[in-house]
């Protein structure tokens, strides 16, 4: 992968119009685009189509978790929607993300999110997953890939570790990934993007450092040469 195809670019808009601008001028510079939660509930499942018309695999990050029936169903939906990947949670159980992987027949790529990047390891105690996040981390990476997950989600404290606990085969998506001396924002564990790779990620998903950026285009350009 070049160091511009590593990146996946968060469309977090509140809406088509608001996001296409952007995504139009992002995606030559970019690997991937991203459709999250606001943009996907705004518009449905015909986001995905139009995002994917400028030419960039869609990563739908829907995180799914919820009965395996339902999951598989969601699943099923997403393939035909045109995503070429799709998250769910890991910590809905190994069962769950087995039913993702029968939902997608092999048409979207099911990514398991181990434990959010917001999450520090006071929050993870307070829900009850004790240790620190690390632990809890490839303990659910595990279990993900044990049951057919195509990748994980974790952050880039802990790719290292997940790494070498599932070995090269999954792709390794890595959110919380912030240039040197960017605002982590709502972000508990953090990384810049040489950092990520280094430590093993396949792709970084960056949001508002590119969204918010004076210059979109520049700002990718910089954290390829980062990479």
């Amino acid at each position: 992968m070049t160091p511009n195809e590593r990146i996946c670019a968060a469309l977090d808009f509140p809406s088509l119009a608001a996001a296409e601008p952007f995504a139009r001028r992002i995606a030559p510079h970019v690997g991937l685009l991203k459709v999250g939660l606001e943009l996907f509930v705004a518009e449905g499942p015909s986001v995905v189509k139009a995002v994917a018309a400028l030419g960039r695999p869609v990563f739908l990050d829907l995180k799914l978790h919820d009965i395996p029936n339902t999951v598989e169903g969601a699943a099923r939906s997403a393939a035909a929607s045109g995503a070429s990947l799709l998250t769910v949670h890991a910590s809905g159980g190994a069962e769950m993300v087995r039913a993702a992987v029968r939902g997608a027949a092999g048409k979207v790529r099911i990514l398991a999110v181990t434990v959010l990047t917001s999450l520090d390891g006071a929050a993870l105690d307070a829900i009850g997953l004790a240790g620190p996040p690390e632990t809890a981390v490839v303990r659910l990476a595990r279990l993900a890939v044990g049951a057919g997950a195509g990748g994980l989600v974790c952050s880039p404290h802990e790719v290292r570790a997940v790494r070498a606990a599932v070995g090269p085969g999954p792709l390794l998506v890595v959110p919380g990934v912030r240039p040197a001396g960017a605002a982590a924002g709502d972000q508990a564990r953090v990384a810049t993007p040489a950092e990520a790779v280094r430590a093993g990620a396949d792709v970084i998903v960056v949001g508002r450092p590119l969204r918010d950026a004076a210059d979109p285009v520049q700002a990718a350009r910089d954290l390829a040469a980062g990479i």
